[in-house]
């Protein structure tokens, strides 16, 4: 029995430990429990649950009552074990009752996957071939397939709400079919949308896991270890997770009420939440996984491993415990005694980038390295070892940082002097002097201070970052400079006398007794007109280099070759000038009030009053030179009609004579 948590999650093993064999008798078994605590602690939940071989494929029943593990794939038809539907690997079909062996019948490739379409009663196959075969159960018989573009299909599903077909080709496509009409409506590239900037791909992705949830939402999974969440409404992924050891993903499902994804790979059963992508927990058993099912309704999952034994773990998060083990609930308590933490004190947290730099990427997907959110966890000592072997003068630079350390703790007991940092220095002199006025002024009006910049660790990268320099070349700081020269005159000298002093510290290894003078020049009544002339200089010196590079422009212009350029007149226009499109980006430009007085002198447009006081306006439409020419031909023809047009005023009816008709 083991107990581990992961972000405060803690999983229940219940099928690890030592188990005791059959041919003991009671006694022996009572007298181990007390010698052993593992054996002691183990619970044997289900009895004998193992397979005399590996299991590939563990599914529940829809009542909850039967789980069922078979080395082939297989589809549970009913409510409980009384249908079922088996795919060997010889190409074979079995239907079973609950009596038992009821049919068997024949594929005409090798199957892979297969999923019942309920209200039809159809039975889809794919595998080693392009085609999905249809077995239609009502009527005993194959119906025609449907025809793929991939040469291969390995998964398919069935939406349950609208009854959308989709398969999994090895091209890294998911095709989407109505079983109504039998035709194609969708195509995702899975491949392509898998591979982000964080991703190493040395092969094809092909789809290896497929299932829905709900009418809308789909997740596909790769052979390299991606896990893509879709809506059919769109054919861009709403979320790509990598599981970070390129094995295949074996298994997909849904926990609806937390919103989560379990996906599992061999190695690693990680469930994150559908909507933001982050990790919820992870699982990761003794031995390497071939199947994962989630019990429904609970908090139980059921794993086929590589080994004939199966796996049983409890989640309290994920939901209550099953029925017919309620007493899992009141179990937990005395589970939690000694829990294992998944997250090791004795491992290292290293990155891609980390594996990189000692050369171990080879180690990815063994059991040295366990994923672990966008990185790896490695054996501390294996770090240690392999960063001593690439920078044998690591121990060297470790010893000389730490003596810095110890110069600089004994530095720190002497009395103080201002030190500036190396980045921003007459930013934060001036940040110094203005503390001291304040606290000058606190002193006399007793006036509470307000936060320095320089002591807010908010604002300590700017005087540490070498990104964040005030740039005094730039046009901003030259026009802004000359504004505060004078200060700045007197806050450079008492820059070059503290920089002089550190330098003094540094060569006598003492501190100088004394401050430095703050001596000030003195200020004159011209100050004002020194700084208007200040910033006149700059303005022409701004305005000499603005001249100098459009004078560089224009050189760089003159000695480009233009090339000429086509341009294809669509198919009944006439080809004027490119006047009309100057005039017309010109009158673009305009406002609304200049433009209507442009088309009323055109006369395009006329302006009248209503009879509620409102204005009216009536815009004439301009028209093409083929609408002139269209109007012009048709008055014409009207002329040419009424000038042939004869009257027919002179034709009278007669009166027939003879009897009437009635």
């Amino acid at each position: 029995m083991q107990v581990s948590s992961l972000n405060e999650v803690k999983i229940y093993s219940l099928s690890c430990g030592k188990s005791l064999p059959e041919w003991l008798s009671d006694r022996k078994k009572r007298a181990l429990q007390k010698k052993d605590v593992d054996v002691r602690r183990r619970i044997e939940l289900i009895q004998d649950f193992e397979m005399p071989t590996v299991c590939t494929t563990i599914k529940v029943s829809k009542d909850g009552q039967y789980i069922l593990a078979t080395v082939v794939t297989f589809e549970i038809l009913s409510d409980d074990y009384s249908k079922i539907v088996f795919l060997h690997n010889d190409r074979y079909i079995e239907f079973h009752s609950q009596s038992g062996f009821y049919y068997k019948t024949r594929i005409p490739k090798f199957g892979r996957d297969f999923s019942y379409h309920y209200p039809s009663c159809d039975l889809y196959f794919v595998g080693a071939s392009s085609e999905v075969y249809r077995l239609n159960l009502e009527q005993g018989r194959y119906l025609n397939p449907l025809q793929t573009d991939a040469a291969e299909n390995n998964v398919c599903d069935i939406n349950s709400v609208h009854g959308l077909f989709a398969t999994g080709t090895i091209e890294g496509r998911v095709e989407c079919w109505d079983p109504r009409t039998r035709n194609r409506v969708g195509l995702l590239d899975c491949a392509l949308n898998s591979v982000t900037a964080d991703s190493e791909i040395n092969s094809l992705p092909t789809i290896s896991a497929l299932k829905f949830n709900g009418a809308l939402t789909m997740a596909v999974g790769t052979t390299t270890g991606q896990v893509l969440l879709y809506d059919l409404r769109s054919d861009k992924p709403l979320l790509v997770k990598d599981h970070q050891y390129g094995l295949p993903i074996k298994s997909i499902h849904f926990q609806d009420s937390l919103d989560l994804i379990l996906s599992a790979d061999s190695r690693i059963v990680k469930m994150w939440n559908k909507n933001s992508g982050k990790i919820f927990t992870s699982l990761e058993p003794e031995h390497d996984l071939n199947d994962v099912c989630l019990y429904p309704n609970s908090g139980m999952l059921l794993t086929a491993n590589e080994t004939p034994k199966m796996g049983i773990y409890y989640i309290p998060v994920l939901g209550p415990a099953p029925r017919w083990c309620s007493f899992l609930d009141n179990l937990t308590e005395e589970l939690e005694e000694n829990p294992e933490s998944t997250v090791y004190d004795d491992y290292k947290f290293v990155t891609k980038k980390d594996l990189e730099n000692l050369g171990l990427t080879h180690l990815i997907g063994s059991p040295f390295l366990r994923a672990y959110m966008h990185g790896f966890f490695m054996d501390i000592r294996l770090y240690h070892k392999v960063k001593l072997m690439v920078n044998p003068f690591a121990y060297e630079e470790y010893r000389k940082d730490k003596i810095r350390q110890k110069i600089e703790e004994t530095r720190a007991q002497r009395v103080q002097l201002k030190k500036l940092p190396k980045v921003n220095k007459q930013l934060a002199l001036k940040l110094i002097e203005e503390e001291e006025e304040k606290q000058k002024s606190t002193w006399k009006k007793k006036v509470k201070s307000l936060p320095n910049i320089l002591t807010d660790d908010r604002f300590k990268v700017m005087f540490e970052n070498p990104d964040f320099q005030v740039d005094e070349e730039s046009e901003e700081f030259r026009l802004l400079n000359p504004l505060v020269s004078k200060i700045s005159e007197k806050r450079k000298k008492k820059l070059r006398l503290l920089e002089q002093q550190e330098l003094r510290e540094k060569k006598e290894e003492e501190e100088p007794e004394g401050k430095p003078s703050d001596a000030e020049s003195s200020e004159s009544s011209d100050d004002e007109k020194a700084w208007v002339e200040e910033v006149r200089k700059q303005r022409r010196l701004l305005q000499q280099e603005e001249k100098v590079k459009r004078q560089e422009r224009l050189k760089e212009d003159q000695q480009t070759v233009l090339k000429p350029q086509f341009y294809e007149i669509k198919a009944g226009e006439e080809f004027r000038s490119f006047k009309d499109s100057a005039t017309k980006q010109k009158l673009m430009n305009k406002t609304l009030e200049d433009r209507l007085k442009i088309e009323a002198k055109n006369g395009t447009l006329s302006v009248s009053d209503t009879t509620v006081g409102s204005k009216q306006l009536t815009f004439t439409l301009k028209r093409s030179e083929q609408q002139k020419k269209q109007q012009e031909a048709e008055k014409l023809h009207r002329q040419e009609r009424k000038r042939l047009r004869r009257s027919a005023g002179h034709l009278k009816s007669r009166h027939k004579r003879g009897r009437s008709f009635h």
